[in-house]
């Protein structure tokens, strides 16, 4: 099935781009999500405004999103959470969560669909976190999940 992504896709493509996937993965998670749409004649108008949307938002060169890089890593980002007496959470934390515990650690402002988890978190401690600034720069993020 040929989709347009109305979002950046880890693996499929950025926001704006037509790419051909099986029909399962777009009618059972791609559009339901709103990461993709139908593609039909109309719908290559609205490839144009997308990219056009997504330029404004991200990051534009490799310089730029070396200091962005450079400021996350700078930043001790605590987390407090409700949690068991194990020490696992009711939950786990999302890209959210951890976006707004950026900001208000004093980071930079930071999308929540560029952070990459790795494996949901669910127990109390440091765990290591990806953020997707540029197609060619990744910054590492230490996020410390503490009892609230």
């Amino acid at each position: 099935m040929k989709i347009i992504l109305t979002h950046e896709v880890s693996g499929l493509g950025a926001a704006g781009d037509v790419v051909d996937v099986k029909d399962g993965y777009a009618r059972n998670y791609l559009i339901p999500r709103k990461f993709a749409i139908r593609w039909t004649k109309g719908g290559e108008k609205d490839v144009e405004q997308i990219r056009r949307a997504r330029k404004i938002h991200e990051i534009q060169t490799i310089e730029q999103a070396n200091q962005v890089k450079a400021q996350l890593e700078g930043v001790k980002v605590r987390l407090a959470v409700r949690s068991g007496d194990a020490g696992r959470l009711f939950g786990s934390v999302t890209p959210a969560d951890v976006a707004s515990a950026i900001k208000a650690a004093g980071g930079p402002e930071v999308d929540k669909r560029r952070i990459e988890l790795g494996s949901p978190i669910k127990t109390l401690g440091a765990h290591e976190t990806s953020v997707r600034l540029h197609p060619e720069v990744d910054a590492k993020v230490s996020v410390e999940v503490v009892a609230a």
